[in-house]
């Protein structure tokens, strides 16, 4: 993929930073852009790009990109899946292409429609585009939150304003003017969520993410830069069939079509292959396109956690795929766990990052440059039996009675730090500060609000279903980008596709969850059907499962980490550090985000 960097200032102001620190942050993105590297620069204005050449790897790709009149200027970082309609209409608009590389396709869309070209996108993106007639910046971020986007606003000494954005938080906070600081609220949240982000803003103050399906534009020719925003998910619901059977064939026929639009590429790309059914029907599909196609499971060898390679060879052996399996030890992920949080900047989120870190590595030596994963099937189509049930359970509760309560309820019942124990956990300056957590449940609270307003009515469940693509989904898409791009190996994830989660997200609940099914398919039961005659009887019925490491008794390595971390011992109470560092493997739901935290503030502070 890429990695974008943008800094603009106010009306009348210059960037100040001169070239040489400019390309010292874009260069901090290499991983993401290995392939070629672009600079532009105005008085007011820097635009930078690394680039993973993928579609069109000449030179005629390299960006920043600008209009043939000069107007605007474009940094993207994405795939778009639609690109041949996209290009069909507007050459019948006069544009004349000079490459066949979908960052040029972006730029004229953008030139043409604006704001509202995002509206006709279909693929991940991360977009800044300077618009130089209009004085304005446009910023936008693929629906479903693939590609991330980061920016922050800060105050410089000569009264002008100054917009600082970036693919990642490392050039934003490693800016010579930025002083990085914790935001103690969100670092909180992350010891509840194990989410790096809240809402909008990041474990760094001031920071701030672009929500998925958030558009921000930017008036360049106003003081202080004020910016306006709109969402991509302010549209209505789509129509599907009322008979199940034409609805199932209906999503096959989506899901399929996703796949196949996914993989287009002029470099080599392989997929991860669980032997689960999300990235098993994902390699089905994409073996009917292929003679030869590569697949690979990541896993720790022996025991309990090693079924995903059982799995994973069937389903290879199926469909006559090339497989490997990707080995994740104690050693492994010992050492990459630290490496992986000084490298993102941000704590991880979950320890399957490093699994996949180590299989998107392996994939790169092996001669890939993409790789499709499963990513989304869960949130969209109700794959999550455990948390189904309890919302399930919640709902019946409420005996009819209108769902108010349901972000808390939705917190509490995924908590890691429960909220309950913050005060034992956390110093008292620091759990006073927090406020019992306000912010935290204001945003579980207020995205709940939204998808219930949003979610079709046949059952209270769908609103909790929209919340976990909300809120959870978000987070494994950044995990997965996170992971893939420190490997400069690009993630593509056919699940996660505007068409297949508005088509989701439409479906009766029956055809996602179902606890009483006949048939004994509770979970994710239209991809299921879709899928039921490509794939063998036992990937259709398994389980949800997803790179499962043992991962609890493999914390000791690093306990350590919270008695040394000056941080760590400024945030967490003696209490804590003593519990967790004494049995890390009793108490891993403390210690694992506390661990991820103390790693993190003494890679920033010591």
């Amino acid at each position: 993929m890429c990695g974008l960097l943008a800094i603009v200032t106010d009306a009348g102001g210059r960037v100040e930073l001169d070239d040489d620190a400019c390309l010292g942050l874009r260069d901090m993105m290499v991983h993401r852009g290995p392939d070629d590297a672009g600079f532009w620069r105005a008085e007011h204005a820097v635009l930078a790009h690394r680039r993973l050449a993928v579609i069109d790897p000449s030179a005629a790709g390299r960006q920043p990109m600008q209009t043939p009149d000069g107007r605007l200027v474009l940094v993207y970082n994405g795939e778009l899946y639609n690109d041949a309609e996209l290009r069909s209409e507007l050459a019948t608009l006069g544009v004349r292409f000079r490459t066949s590389c979908d960052a040029e396709t972006v730029l004229h869309a953008v030139a043409a429609w604006g704001d509202a070209a995002f509206d006709r996108f279909r693929g991940m993106y991360a977009v800044a585009a300077l618009d130089l007639e209009r004085h304005a910046l446009l910023l936008a971020r693929d629906p479903l939150g693939v590609k991330p986007l980061y920016w922050h606003r800060r105050e410089r000494r000569d009264g002008r304003t100054e917009l600082i954005v970036a693919s990642e938080v490392r050039p934003i906070v490693e800016h010579p003017d930025v002083d990085p600081r914790p935001d103690l609220e969100v670092v909180s949240a992350y010891l509840t969520t194990i989410r790096p982000e809240l809402g909008a803003r990041t474990l760094f103050a001031g920071v701030e993410t672009l929500r998925p399906g958030e558009r921000i534009a930017v008036d360049l020719a106003a003081s202080g830069l004020p910016a306006t925003r709109s969402d991509w998910w302010d549209r209505g619901p789509i129509a599907v069939p009322t008979d199940e059977r034409e609805a199932v064939s209906l999503v096959g026929g989506v899901v399929g079509e996703s796949v196949v639009r996914h993989l287009r590429s002029d470099v080599p790309f392989c997929a991860l292959l669980s032997g689960g059914l999300d990235s098993s029907a994902i390699c089905a599909v994409t073996r009917d396109k292929l003679d030869v196609f590569e697949t690979f499971c990541a896993g720790a060898p022996g025991g309990a956690d090693s079924e995903d390679f059982g799995f994973a060879s069937t389903v290879a052996a199926t469909l006559g795929t090339v497989h490997t399996d990707v080995a994740v030890t104690r050693e492994l992920f010992a050492r990459r766990w630290p490496e992986m949080v000084a490298d993102l900047g941000i704590p991880l989120s979950t320890p399957n990052e490093v699994a996949i870190d180590a299989v998107a590595r392996v994939c790169k030596r092996q001669g890939n440059t993409v790789v499709l994963s499963g990513e989304g099937a869960d949130e969209l189509f109700g794959g999550y039996e455990h948390p189904m049930r309890q919302a399930a359970a919640y709902v019946a509760s409420l005996e009819g009675g209108p769902d108010v309560h349901g972000g808390h309820f939705q917190l509490v019942a995924n908590q890691w730090v429960a909220l309950e124990v913050k005060s034992r956990v956390l110093v008292p300056e620091v759990a006073q500060a927090i406020e019992g957590d306000a912010a935290l449940i204001a945003v579980y609270d207020d995205a709940f609000a939204t998808e219930r307003e949003r979610a079709p009515a046949d059952t209270p469940l769908q609103a909790h279903l929209r919340f976990h693509r909300r809120i959870n989904l978000a987070n494994l898409l950044r995990r997965l980008d996170g992971a893939t791009m420190q490997a400069s190996v690009e993630g593509r994830t056919p699940m996660s596709d505007q068409d297949v989660a508005q088509l989701a997200e439409a479906l009766p609940m029956t055809l996602k969850y179902h606890p009483e099914a006949g048939d004994g398919w509770t979970t994710k039961r239209a991809l299921r059907a879709a899928f039921a005659e490509r794939l063998p009887p036992a990937v259709i019925a398994r389980p949800k499962a997803s790179f499962p490491l043992p991962f609890p008794g493999w914390m000791t390595d690093h306990a350590g980490v919270l008695r040394e971390s000056a941080f760590a011992r400024a945030l967490f109470t003696a209490e804590a550090i003593d519990t967790v560092t004494a049995e890390p493997e009793r108490h891993w739901l403390l210690a694992w985000p506390m661990i991820n935290v103390a790693m993190w503030g003494r890679r920033w502070w010591g």
